[in-house]
Protein backbone atom coordinates (compact mmCIF):
# COMPACT_ATOMS: atom_id res chain seq x y z
CA UNK A 1 0.00 0.00 0.00
CA UNK A 2 1.27 3.40 -0.72
CA UNK A 3 1.29 6.25 2.21
CA UNK A 4 -2.04 7.64 1.71
CA UNK A 5 -3.80 4.14 1.85
CA UNK A 6 -1.97 3.71 5.16
CA UNK A 7 -3.16 7.22 6.39
CA UNK A 8 -6.54 6.21 6.00
CA UNK A 9 -6.37 2.87 6.76
CA UNK A 10 -5.15 4.36 10.00
CA UNK A 11 -7.99 6.98 10.08
CA UNK A 12 -10.98 4.44 10.55
CA UNK A 13 -9.38 2.05 12.64
CA UNK A 14 -8.93 5.02 14.79
CA UNK A 15 -12.26 6.33 14.14
CA UNK A 16 -12.09 9.14 12.30
CA UNK A 17 -14.35 7.88 10.12
CA UNK A 18 -15.91 11.28 8.15
CA UNK A 19 -13.81 13.53 6.00
CA UNK A 20 -15.24 16.88 4.94
CA UNK A 21 -13.34 17.60 1.53
CA UNK A 22 -12.04 20.07 -1.04
CA UNK A 23 -9.07 18.44 -2.85
CA UNK A 24 -6.15 19.30 -5.42
CA UNK A 25 -4.21 17.81 -7.56
CA UNK A 26 -1.43 17.18 -4.37
CA UNK A 27 -4.47 15.18 -2.69
CA UNK A 28 -5.26 12.59 -5.41
CA UNK A 29 -3.35 9.70 -4.25
CA UNK A 30 -5.64 10.52 -0.87
CA UNK A 31 -9.00 10.56 -2.85
CA UNK A 32 -8.12 7.49 -4.77
CA UNK A 33 -7.21 5.68 -1.73
CA UNK A 34 -10.69 6.50 -0.48
CA UNK A 35 -12.46 3.75 -2.87
CA UNK A 36 -10.12 0.96 -1.70
CA UNK A 37 -10.15 1.71 1.92
CA UNK A 38 -14.06 0.69 3.19
CA UNK A 39 -15.33 2.80 5.98
CA UNK A 40 -15.23 6.70 5.19
CA UNK A 41 -17.86 8.86 4.42
CA UNK A 42 -16.53 12.05 2.27
CA UNK A 43 -18.55 14.75 2.02
CA UNK A 44 -17.56 17.29 -0.63
CA UNK A 45 -18.00 21.17 0.36
CA UNK A 46 -17.35 23.59 -2.85
CA UNK A 47 -15.45 26.01 -0.32
CA UNK A 48 -12.74 25.51 2.16
CA UNK A 49 -14.38 27.52 4.98
CA UNK A 50 -17.35 24.76 4.33
CA UNK A 51 -15.33 21.81 4.97
CA UNK A 52 -13.81 23.29 7.85
CA UNK A 53 -17.45 24.65 9.71
CA UNK A 54 -18.48 21.69 8.74
CA UNK A 55 -15.97 19.44 10.88
CA UNK A 56 -16.76 21.92 14.05
CA UNK A 57 -20.06 21.10 13.75
CA UNK A 58 -19.42 17.42 13.27
CA UNK A 59 -17.34 17.55 16.30
CA UNK A 60 -20.10 19.26 18.26
CA UNK A 61 -22.47 17.20 18.41
CA UNK A 62 -20.89 13.59 18.13
CA UNK A 63 -18.23 14.27 20.46
CA UNK A 64 -15.11 12.49 18.39
CA UNK A 65 -13.55 14.63 15.73
CA UNK A 66 -14.37 14.18 11.92
CA UNK A 67 -11.50 15.31 9.31
CA UNK A 68 -11.03 17.46 6.93
CA UNK A 69 -8.89 17.17 2.99
CA UNK A 70 -7.93 20.66 1.83
CA UNK A 71 -5.51 21.70 -1.02
CA UNK A 72 -2.09 23.30 0.08
CA UNK A 73 -1.22 26.71 1.65
CA UNK A 74 -4.12 28.86 -0.02
CA UNK A 75 -6.78 25.96 0.63
CA UNK A 76 -6.12 25.83 4.25
CA UNK A 77 -5.90 29.48 4.33
CA UNK A 78 -9.73 29.37 2.61
CA UNK A 79 -10.72 27.32 5.89
CA UNK A 80 -8.50 29.10 8.33
CA UNK A 81 -11.57 31.21 9.69
CA UNK A 82 -14.15 28.77 10.47
CA UNK A 83 -11.24 26.41 11.95
CA UNK A 84 -10.59 29.88 14.00
CA UNK A 85 -14.17 29.38 15.38
CA UNK A 86 -13.94 25.31 15.86
CA UNK A 87 -10.70 26.45 18.03
CA UNK A 88 -12.55 28.97 20.25
CA UNK A 89 -15.24 26.13 20.65
CA UNK A 90 -12.41 23.58 21.04
CA UNK A 91 -13.42 21.18 18.30
CA UNK A 92 -11.61 18.53 18.17
CA UNK A 93 -10.51 18.49 14.35
CA UNK A 94 -8.35 16.02 11.90
CA UNK A 95 -7.09 18.48 9.07
CA UNK A 96 -5.07 16.76 6.15
CA UNK A 97 -3.39 18.96 3.78
CA UNK A 98 -1.29 18.41 0.59
CA UNK A 99 1.61 19.45 -0.25
CA UNK A 100 4.26 19.76 -3.02
CA UNK A 101 6.80 16.36 -3.86
CA UNK A 102 9.49 17.40 -1.59
CA UNK A 103 11.85 17.48 -4.22
CA UNK A 104 9.44 19.97 -5.85
CA UNK A 105 8.99 22.04 -3.20
CA UNK A 106 12.22 24.52 -3.40
CA UNK A 107 11.38 25.11 -7.08
CA UNK A 108 8.82 27.63 -5.66
CA UNK A 109 6.03 26.72 -8.08
CA UNK A 110 3.27 29.15 -7.78
CA UNK A 111 0.72 27.00 -4.93
CA UNK A 112 4.13 26.74 -2.99
CA UNK A 113 3.37 28.38 0.86
CA UNK A 114 4.85 27.98 4.44
CA UNK A 115 1.87 25.61 5.04
CA UNK A 116 3.16 25.04 8.43
CA UNK A 117 3.03 28.77 9.21
CA UNK A 118 -0.35 28.94 8.40
CA UNK A 119 -2.02 26.03 10.36
CA UNK A 120 -0.42 26.98 13.68
CA UNK A 121 -2.40 29.98 14.36
CA UNK A 122 -5.31 27.60 14.74
CA UNK A 123 -3.62 24.25 15.55
CA UNK A 124 -2.30 22.86 18.39
CA UNK A 125 -0.39 20.21 16.59
CA UNK A 126 0.92 20.44 13.13
CA UNK A 127 3.30 18.00 11.63
CA UNK A 128 4.73 17.60 8.12
CA UNK A 129 5.13 13.78 7.08
CA UNK A 130 9.16 13.47 5.83
CA UNK A 131 9.04 10.20 4.35
CA UNK A 132 6.00 7.70 3.42
CA UNK A 133 6.38 4.88 6.01
CA UNK A 134 5.86 7.99 8.58
CA UNK A 135 2.51 8.62 7.29
CA UNK A 136 0.91 6.17 9.28
CA UNK A 137 2.40 7.02 12.72
CA UNK A 138 1.80 10.58 11.76
CA UNK A 139 -1.53 10.29 11.32
CA UNK A 140 -2.32 8.07 14.43
CA UNK A 141 -0.70 10.82 16.61
CA UNK A 142 -2.79 13.93 14.70
CA UNK A 143 -5.65 11.66 15.99
CA UNK A 144 -4.66 11.14 19.70
CA UNK A 145 -3.88 15.26 19.54
CA UNK A 146 -7.35 15.70 17.94
CA UNK A 147 -8.89 13.29 20.98
CA UNK A 148 -7.38 14.44 23.46
CA UNK A 149 -8.79 16.45 26.65
CA UNK A 150 -8.94 18.81 25.90
CA UNK A 151 -9.74 18.29 22.25
CA UNK A 152 -7.07 19.90 19.59
CA UNK A 153 -7.26 20.92 15.88
CA UNK A 154 -4.31 18.95 14.47
CA UNK A 155 -2.99 19.16 11.19
CA UNK A 156 -0.64 17.06 9.14
CA UNK A 157 0.94 17.97 5.96
CA UNK A 158 1.03 15.17 3.36
CA UNK A 159 3.60 15.86 0.70
CA UNK A 160 2.74 14.26 -2.60
CA UNK A 161 5.59 11.70 -2.75
CA UNK A 162 4.99 10.74 0.63
CA UNK A 163 1.02 9.80 -0.40
CA UNK A 164 2.47 8.07 -3.46
CA UNK A 165 5.54 6.21 -2.14
CA UNK A 166 5.01 2.80 -0.52
CA UNK A 167 4.39 2.48 3.16
CA UNK A 168 4.62 -0.63 5.48
CA UNK A 169 0.64 -0.60 6.76
CA UNK A 170 -1.28 1.54 9.34
CA UNK A 171 -0.71 2.28 12.88
CA UNK A 172 -2.14 1.78 16.44
CA UNK A 173 -3.94 5.43 17.15
CA UNK A 174 -2.34 6.14 21.49
CA UNK A 175 -4.43 5.62 23.70
CA UNK A 176 -6.91 8.03 24.40
CA UNK A 177 -6.52 10.87 27.07
CA UNK A 178 -8.49 9.82 30.00
CA UNK A 179 -10.79 13.16 30.32
CA UNK A 180 -9.47 14.78 33.61
CA UNK A 181 -11.49 14.93 36.64
CA UNK A 182 -11.58 18.13 38.98
CA UNK A 183 -9.96 20.01 41.57
CA UNK A 184 -11.68 18.76 44.89
CA UNK A 185 -9.73 21.81 46.20
CA UNK A 186 -11.72 24.30 43.72
CA UNK A 187 -15.05 22.77 44.22
CA UNK A 188 -14.11 22.79 47.98
CA UNK A 189 -13.62 26.60 47.60
CA UNK A 190 -16.38 27.16 45.77
CA UNK A 191 -18.60 25.88 48.19
CA UNK A 192 -17.88 28.02 50.70
CA UNK A 193 -18.18 31.03 48.76
CA UNK A 194 -21.58 30.29 48.19
CA UNK A 195 -22.02 29.26 51.89
CA UNK A 196 -20.80 32.28 52.98
CA UNK A 197 -22.19 34.84 49.81
CA UNK A 198 -24.51 32.77 47.72
CA UNK A 199 -26.66 35.74 46.45
CA UNK A 200 -23.67 37.74 45.68
CA UNK A 201 -22.20 34.69 43.46
CA UNK A 202 -21.92 34.19 40.02
CA UNK A 203 -21.84 30.67 38.51
CA UNK A 204 -20.70 31.09 35.18
CA UNK A 205 -20.66 27.87 33.21
CA UNK A 206 -19.82 26.59 29.69
CA UNK A 207 -18.83 23.54 28.02
CA UNK A 208 -20.23 20.04 29.44
CA UNK A 209 -21.37 22.32 32.41
CA UNK A 210 -24.44 23.24 29.82
CA UNK A 211 -25.54 19.71 29.23
CA UNK A 212 -28.48 18.92 30.89
CA UNK A 213 -27.20 17.16 32.92
CA UNK A 214 -24.82 19.50 34.08
CA UNK A 215 -27.86 22.10 34.18
CA UNK A 216 -29.90 20.26 36.26
CA UNK A 217 -27.31 20.20 38.73
CA UNK A 218 -26.46 24.09 38.53
CA UNK A 219 -30.52 24.37 39.10
CA UNK A 220 -29.93 22.73 42.55
CA UNK A 221 -27.16 24.58 43.53
CA UNK A 222 -29.05 28.00 42.76
CA UNK A 223 -31.84 26.71 44.37
CA UNK A 224 -30.13 25.92 47.47
CA UNK A 225 -27.37 28.71 48.06
CA UNK A 226 -29.33 31.57 45.91
CA UNK A 227 -25.99 32.31 43.37
CA UNK A 228 -27.11 32.97 39.82
CA UNK A 229 -26.49 30.85 37.14
CA UNK A 230 -25.20 32.33 33.55
CA UNK A 231 -23.52 31.36 30.43
CA UNK A 232 -21.04 33.57 27.80
CA UNK A 233 -22.71 35.71 25.48
CA UNK A 234 -21.73 32.50 23.26
CA UNK A 235 -21.47 28.89 23.82
CA UNK A 236 -20.68 25.65 21.91
CA UNK A 237 -23.59 23.45 22.40
CA UNK A 238 -26.24 23.97 25.18
CA UNK A 239 -29.35 22.13 26.45
CA UNK A 240 -32.47 24.20 26.06
CA UNK A 241 -36.44 23.89 26.20
CA UNK A 242 -39.02 22.66 28.26
CA UNK A 243 -37.55 20.65 31.23
CA UNK A 244 -33.87 21.85 31.45
CA UNK A 245 -32.75 24.70 33.28
CA UNK A 246 -33.09 28.39 31.56
CA UNK A 247 -30.29 30.63 32.18
CA UNK A 248 -29.28 33.88 31.11
CA UNK A 249 -26.46 34.41 28.98
CA UNK A 250 -24.52 38.08 29.46
CA UNK A 251 -25.49 40.32 27.08
CA UNK A 252 -23.95 41.37 23.69
CA UNK A 253 -24.33 44.85 24.46
CA UNK A 254 -21.64 46.65 26.99
CA UNK A 255 -24.88 48.95 28.12
CA UNK A 256 -26.59 46.09 29.14
CA UNK A 257 -24.19 43.46 30.54
CA UNK A 258 -22.96 45.93 32.76
CA UNK A 259 -25.65 45.83 34.91
CA UNK A 260 -26.46 41.72 34.68
CA UNK A 261 -23.01 41.63 36.46
CA UNK A 262 -23.28 44.41 38.53
CA UNK A 263 -24.42 42.81 42.19
CA UNK A 264 -22.20 39.62 41.81
CA UNK A 265 -18.96 39.80 44.30
CA UNK A 266 -18.07 36.37 43.47
CA UNK A 267 -17.63 34.72 40.15
CA UNK A 268 -17.20 30.67 39.75
CA UNK A 269 -15.71 29.35 36.50
CA UNK A 270 -17.04 26.45 35.54
CA UNK A 271 -15.22 25.83 31.86
CA UNK A 272 -15.34 29.81 31.12
CA UNK A 273 -13.30 32.34 31.15
CA UNK A 274 -13.85 36.22 32.70
CA UNK A 275 -16.44 37.98 30.97
CA UNK A 276 -15.51 40.01 28.62
CA UNK A 277 -16.77 42.85 25.83
CA UNK A 278 -16.44 41.06 22.41
CA UNK A 279 -14.52 44.57 20.96
CA UNK A 280 -13.23 47.82 22.69
CA UNK A 281 -15.21 50.66 22.56
CA UNK A 282 -14.24 54.47 23.31
CA UNK A 283 -15.00 55.28 27.04
CA UNK A 284 -16.28 51.71 27.89
CA UNK A 285 -14.51 49.03 29.73
CA UNK A 286 -13.26 45.27 27.85
CA UNK A 287 -13.54 43.89 31.34
CA UNK A 288 -17.56 43.37 32.52
CA UNK A 289 -17.00 42.14 35.90
CA UNK A 290 -17.25 44.69 38.78
CA UNK A 291 -14.54 46.12 40.49
CA UNK A 292 -14.00 44.64 43.70
CA UNK A 293 -15.34 41.30 42.23
CA UNK A 294 -13.36 38.01 42.77
CA UNK A 295 -12.88 35.55 40.07
CA UNK A 296 -12.87 31.57 41.47
CA UNK A 297 -11.81 28.84 38.81
CA UNK A 298 -13.61 25.68 39.01
CA UNK A 299 -13.08 23.69 36.38
CA UNK A 300 -11.52 24.18 32.92
CA UNK A 301 -11.69 22.93 29.53
CA UNK A 302 -10.67 19.29 29.54
CA UNK A 303 -12.43 18.61 33.07
CA UNK A 304 -15.33 16.73 33.72
CA UNK A 305 -17.47 19.46 35.07
CA UNK A 306 -20.87 17.72 35.20
CA UNK A 307 -18.88 15.55 38.63
CA UNK A 308 -17.50 19.07 39.60
CA UNK A 309 -21.28 20.79 39.84
CA UNK A 310 -22.35 16.95 41.52
CA UNK A 311 -19.31 17.32 43.58
CA UNK A 312 -20.34 21.22 44.52
CA UNK A 313 -24.23 19.82 45.03
CA UNK A 314 -23.01 17.71 47.50
CA UNK A 315 -21.06 20.10 49.52
CA UNK A 316 -24.27 22.38 49.99
CA UNK A 317 -26.45 20.09 50.02
CA UNK A 318 -28.29 20.30 47.65
CA UNK A 319 -31.15 18.26 45.73
CA UNK A 320 -34.69 17.94 43.64
CA UNK A 321 -36.17 19.46 46.40
CA UNK A 322 -34.23 22.73 45.81
CA UNK A 323 -35.57 23.24 42.56
CA UNK A 324 -37.13 26.30 42.17
CA UNK A 325 -40.64 26.75 39.41
CA UNK A 326 -39.45 28.16 36.22
CA UNK A 327 -41.82 30.85 34.74
CA UNK A 328 -41.78 29.97 31.38
CA UNK A 329 -43.10 32.34 28.24
CA UNK A 330 -46.60 31.35 27.06
CA UNK A 331 -45.96 30.45 23.42
CA UNK A 332 -48.47 31.27 20.78
CA UNK A 333 -48.13 31.48 17.07
CA UNK A 334 -47.78 35.28 16.09
CA UNK A 335 -49.87 36.80 12.70
CA UNK A 336 -49.53 40.18 11.57
CA UNK A 337 -46.08 41.32 11.07
CA UNK A 338 -42.94 40.15 11.02
CA UNK A 339 -40.89 41.74 14.00
CA UNK A 340 -38.44 40.36 16.03
CA UNK A 341 -40.53 39.68 18.65
CA UNK A 342 -43.17 37.98 16.18
CA UNK A 343 -39.94 36.10 14.48
CA UNK A 344 -39.28 34.34 18.02
CA UNK A 345 -42.45 33.31 18.49
CA UNK A 346 -42.85 32.15 15.51
CA UNK A 347 -39.78 29.56 15.90
CA UNK A 348 -39.87 28.81 19.58
CA UNK A 349 -43.51 27.25 18.47
CA UNK A 350 -42.04 25.24 15.41
CA UNK A 351 -39.06 23.91 17.21
CA UNK A 352 -39.66 19.84 17.14
CA UNK A 353 -38.44 17.57 19.62
CA UNK A 354 -34.61 17.11 19.81
CA UNK A 355 -33.97 19.56 17.01
CA UNK A 356 -30.31 21.21 16.88
CA UNK A 357 -30.63 24.88 16.75
CA UNK A 358 -27.27 26.45 14.73
CA UNK A 359 -27.53 30.70 15.81
CA UNK A 360 -26.01 32.83 13.95
CA UNK A 361 -28.31 35.68 13.41
CA UNK A 362 -26.55 38.02 15.08
CA UNK A 363 -29.06 41.33 15.20
CA UNK A 364 -32.27 39.72 14.53
CA UNK A 365 -31.55 36.59 17.37
CA UNK A 366 -30.76 38.52 20.05
CA UNK A 367 -34.87 38.39 21.47
CA UNK A 368 -35.13 34.32 20.53
CA UNK A 369 -34.35 32.69 24.67
CA UNK A 370 -37.00 34.04 26.21
CA UNK A 371 -39.31 31.93 24.35
CA UNK A 372 -37.43 29.46 22.94
CA UNK A 373 -36.86 28.28 26.99
CA UNK A 374 -40.87 27.15 26.04
CA UNK A 375 -40.05 24.95 22.99
CA UNK A 376 -39.44 21.20 22.92
CA UNK A 377 -36.19 19.85 24.12
CA UNK A 378 -33.62 21.21 21.98
CA UNK A 379 -29.89 21.95 21.85
CA UNK A 380 -28.40 25.79 20.89
CA UNK A 381 -24.95 25.91 19.26
CA UNK A 382 -23.26 29.31 18.18
CA UNK A 383 -20.67 31.37 17.05
CA UNK A 384 -17.35 30.86 19.39
CA UNK A 385 -15.29 32.73 17.02
CA UNK A 386 -17.21 35.79 16.06
CA UNK A 387 -15.80 34.71 12.06
CA UNK A 388 -18.65 35.40 9.96
CA UNK A 389 -19.92 32.49 7.69
CA UNK A 390 -19.71 29.57 10.39
CA UNK A 391 -23.59 28.59 10.54
CA UNK A 392 -24.82 27.09 7.40
CA UNK A 393 -21.30 24.56 7.56
CA UNK A 394 -22.05 23.77 10.87
CA UNK A 395 -25.50 22.42 10.43
CA UNK A 396 -23.41 20.03 7.35
CA UNK A 397 -21.58 18.91 10.09
CA UNK A 398 -23.77 18.46 12.86
CA UNK A 399 -26.44 17.10 10.72
CA UNK A 400 -24.05 13.90 9.10
CA UNK A 401 -23.68 13.48 12.94
CA UNK A 402 -27.00 13.42 14.08
CA UNK A 403 -28.87 12.20 11.17
CA UNK A 404 -32.32 11.60 12.92
CA UNK A 405 -32.19 14.69 14.23
CA UNK A 406 -33.73 18.31 12.67
CA UNK A 407 -31.63 20.83 12.12
CA UNK A 408 -32.31 24.19 12.29
CA UNK A 409 -30.21 27.19 11.20
CA UNK A 410 -30.78 31.09 11.95
CA UNK A 411 -28.67 33.46 9.84
CA UNK A 412 -28.46 36.72 8.81
CA UNK A 413 -28.62 37.69 4.92
CA UNK A 414 -24.84 39.17 5.02
CA UNK A 415 -23.50 36.11 7.10
CA UNK A 416 -25.32 33.48 4.72
CA UNK A 417 -23.51 34.78 1.79
CA UNK A 418 -20.07 34.05 3.41
CA UNK A 419 -20.79 30.63 2.99
CA UNK A 420 -23.67 30.27 0.78
CA UNK A 421 -21.99 27.24 -0.92
CA UNK A 422 -22.97 25.29 2.09
CA UNK A 423 -26.72 24.39 0.34
CA UNK A 424 -25.30 22.69 -2.34
CA UNK A 425 -23.21 20.04 0.01
CA UNK A 426 -26.89 20.28 1.88
CA UNK A 427 -29.04 18.78 -1.03
CA UNK A 428 -26.15 16.35 -2.58
CA UNK A 429 -25.97 14.92 1.16
CA UNK A 430 -29.88 15.52 1.73
CA UNK A 431 -29.56 16.48 5.06
CA UNK A 432 -32.59 17.50 7.26
CA UNK A 433 -31.70 21.30 7.04
CA UNK A 434 -34.01 24.12 7.48
CA UNK A 435 -32.01 26.99 6.38
CA UNK A 436 -33.95 30.55 7.67
CA UNK A 437 -32.12 33.53 6.08
CA UNK A 438 -33.14 37.17 7.95
CA UNK A 439 -33.60 39.24 4.91
CA UNK A 440 -33.00 42.77 5.99
CA UNK A 441 -30.37 44.37 3.38
CA UNK A 442 -28.15 45.27 5.70
CA UNK A 443 -24.89 44.61 7.31
CA UNK A 444 -27.49 45.51 10.75
CA UNK A 445 -24.60 43.69 13.41
CA UNK A 446 -22.09 46.45 11.49
CA UNK A 447 -24.68 49.64 11.34
CA UNK A 448 -25.17 49.10 15.21
CA UNK A 449 -20.88 48.55 15.62
CA UNK A 450 -20.71 51.89 13.43
CA UNK A 451 -22.71 54.04 16.09
CA UNK A 452 -21.04 52.62 18.84
CA UNK A 453 -17.35 52.92 17.96
CA UNK A 454 -17.59 56.57 18.02
CA UNK A 455 -16.95 56.82 13.84
CA UNK A 456 -20.14 59.44 13.78
CA UNK A 457 -22.53 59.52 10.90
CA UNK A 458 -22.56 57.12 8.05
CA UNK A 459 -21.93 59.21 4.72
CA UNK A 460 -23.01 57.21 1.14
CA UNK A 461 -19.66 55.67 0.84
CA UNK A 462 -19.44 54.21 4.46
CA UNK A 463 -23.96 53.34 3.82
CA UNK A 464 -22.60 51.61 0.78
CA UNK A 465 -20.13 49.36 2.57
CA UNK A 466 -23.09 48.40 4.73
CA UNK A 467 -26.41 47.86 2.71
CA UNK A 468 -26.89 44.79 1.02
CA UNK A 469 -28.47 46.00 -2.36
CA UNK A 470 -28.04 47.08 -5.56
CA UNK A 471 -28.69 44.33 -6.42
CA UNK A 472 -30.93 43.01 -3.73
CA UNK A 473 -30.23 38.87 -3.20
CA UNK A 474 -32.53 36.95 -3.74
CA UNK A 475 -32.21 33.42 -1.77
CA UNK A 476 -35.18 31.32 -3.08
CA UNK A 477 -33.17 31.89 -6.34
CA UNK A 478 -29.80 30.94 -4.83
CA UNK A 479 -31.00 28.01 -2.95
CA UNK A 480 -32.71 26.42 -5.98
CA UNK A 481 -29.41 26.92 -8.33
CA UNK A 482 -28.01 24.56 -5.50
CA UNK A 483 -30.76 21.83 -5.65
CA UNK A 484 -32.49 22.98 -2.12
CA UNK A 485 -36.39 23.89 -2.24
CA UNK A 486 -37.26 27.73 -0.92
CA UNK A 487 -39.47 29.92 -0.15
CA UNK A 488 -39.97 33.51 1.08
CA UNK A 489 -41.90 34.87 3.47
CA UNK A 490 -43.27 38.90 4.68
CA UNK A 491 -45.74 38.25 7.36
CA UNK A 492 -45.98 36.26 10.53
CA UNK A 493 -48.97 33.69 9.29
CA UNK A 494 -47.06 32.86 6.26
CA UNK A 495 -43.52 31.98 8.53
CA UNK A 496 -45.61 29.92 10.65
CA UNK A 497 -46.80 27.75 7.63
CA UNK A 498 -43.33 27.76 5.69
CA UNK A 499 -41.98 26.62 9.35
CA UNK A 500 -43.78 23.59 9.95
CA UNK A 501 -43.81 21.96 6.31
CA UNK A 502 -40.23 22.85 6.48
CA UNK A 503 -39.94 21.03 9.60
CA UNK A 504 -42.31 17.98 8.64
CA UNK A 505 -40.43 17.43 4.94
CA UNK A 506 -37.28 15.72 5.03
CA UNK A 507 -34.35 16.66 3.15
CA UNK A 508 -32.57 20.80 2.94
CA UNK A 509 -35.11 23.77 3.04
CA UNK A 510 -34.61 27.46 2.98
CA UNK A 511 -36.90 30.42 4.33
CA UNK A 512 -36.20 33.76 3.74
CA UNK A 513 -37.58 35.80 6.07
CA UNK A 514 -38.44 39.38 4.04
CA UNK A 515 -37.84 42.32 6.80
Amino acid sequence: MNGAESLVRTMVKGGVDVCFTNPGTSEMHFVAALDRVPGMRCVLGLFEGVVTGAADGYFRMKGTPASTLLHLGPGLANGLANLHNAKKANSGIVNIVGQHAVYHIGYNAPLTSDIEGLARPMSSWVRTSPDSKSVAADGAAAIAAAKSAPPQIATLILPADTAWNEADGIAEVPAEQQRASYSPQAVEQAAKILHGDGEGTLLLMTGSALSEQGLALAERIAGKTGCTVMGPTFRPKMARGRGRFSIDRIHYVIENALPMLAKFRHIVLVESDDPVAFFAYPNKPSMLKPEGCEVHRMTSWGENSVAALEALAGAVKAGAKDVKPQALAELVKPTGALTFASIAQAIACAIPENAIMVDESLTTGRGFFPPTAAAAPHDWLQNMGGSIGFSTPLSIGAAIACPDRKVITMVGDGSAMYTIQSLWTQARENLNIVTIVFANRIYQILRGEFDNVGAGEPGQRANDMLRLDRPTLDFVALAKGMGVPGRAVTNADEFNKALTEAVAEPGPRLIEVQM
